[in-house]
């Protein structure tokens, strides 16, 4: 005898104290849409609304229709709604090219650190959080990459700390022989391209604890789970709130996109269109039995694509009154 709670995301306009809020599931699902459309309303009630892709795919373009990169850029027709697109992979490259030139010990200390799995996608998204967290926004709305990669972020510190093992222990033991070859090659004798590196990841170390400790607070941070009615990613959205209830990240809202909806008296013919409603009733049921305690808020599947500013303005509404089955 529980009263179901609102299917409605008013509850992530409401909270104000919110600061990251993470749109995820599994591919295909509507994430892009979801998260445009969520960013939306919040440029309603925010001062400034920063929408990131972490997706390589990249669709946040082709929703707006406006070209966006790795820098902020503003969403024409709105003053306060920014959105940038991040390459994970891209910006490790881009980062070594821009390191100071410490010659060939320089670049031996990159091989052995980036020989540990995990670190360049660790270090990039340090590189990521620095620069948001250098930015002033009061919301920052991550439609982030299908399922598997969305929760790699918060292993990153340990990855980090394995690295920062190995660089140490590397040159501890080679320090004497490095200092000997730096006078032998001509090179400055003081400069420590080791000591670069092991500050280097230090302070991207810090960085994602600092981030990470953030996440893993109700008020500043929430997870919103995106899926459709059906079986594959119904189990694919269980195991994803069971790993975030791991890492202690606050998740409470699920949307169920892409619902048909046959007018009412429209006794329909079609067999594919019969057989799918009843299926997705039956996930439909199973979604709110197991997750009562959650905001589920359903979205229809439509006949059109949502593409474009003012399209997503108007299907945003969906996410904040229900739409009417």
């Amino acid at each position: 005898d529980y009263e179901p709670l609102e299917p409605s995301l008013q509850n992530v306009l409401d909270q104000r104290s919110l600061k990251w809020i993470f749109v995820g599931g599994k591919g295909g699902v509507g994430k892009t849409t979801t998260s445009c459309s969520l960013a939306v309303q919040l440029s309603m009630v925010r001062e400034s609304v920063l929408l990131i892709s972490t997706d390589p795919a990249h669709n946040l373009s082709d929703a707006f229709g406006q070209k966006f990169s790795k820098t902020p850029t503003l969403v024409t027709g709105f003053n306060n709604l920014f959105a940038m697109e991040i390459d994970p992979t891209g910006s490790i490259q881009e980062m070594l090219e821009n390191a100071q030139d410490g010659g060939t010990l320089q670049s031996q200390f990159q091989d052995i650190a980036f020989a540990i799995p995990g670190v360049d996608e660790a270090m990039s998204f340090a590189e990521v959080m620095k620069l948001v967290k250098s930015m002033d926004y009061s919301c920052i709305v991550f439609d982030t990459a299908p399922t598997g990669h969305t929760l790699r972020f918060l292993s990153f510190p340990t990855v980090l700390d394995k690295a920062l093992g190995k660089l140490s222990q590397f040159s501890g033991r080679f320090a004497p022989l490095m200092q000997q070859m730096s006078g032998m090659m001509g090179l400055n004798a003081n400069a420590n391209p080791e000591e670069d590196m092991l500050s280097k990841l230090d302070s991207m170390r810090k960085t994602i604890q600092e981030v990470n400790a953030q996440f893993q607070d109700p008020e500043k941070t929430t997870f919103v789970c995106i899926c459709i009615s059906e079986f594959l990613s119904l189990y694919e959205t269980e195991r994803m709130i069971q790993e975030l209830t791991s890492f202690h990240i606050d998740t409470h809202n699920i949307v169920v996109n892409q619902l048909l909806h046959p007018k009412a008296g429209n006794n329909s013919t079609c067999e594919q269109c019969n057989v799918r409603y009843k299926m997705q009733r039956k996930y439909l049921d199973q979604i709110h039995d197991l997750y009562e305690d959650f905001h589920v808020v359903k979205l229809p599947l439509l006949t059109n694509e949502v593409r474009g500013v003012e399209a997503i303005k108007s299907f945003s509404k969906n996410l904040i009154t229900p739409y009417e089955f």
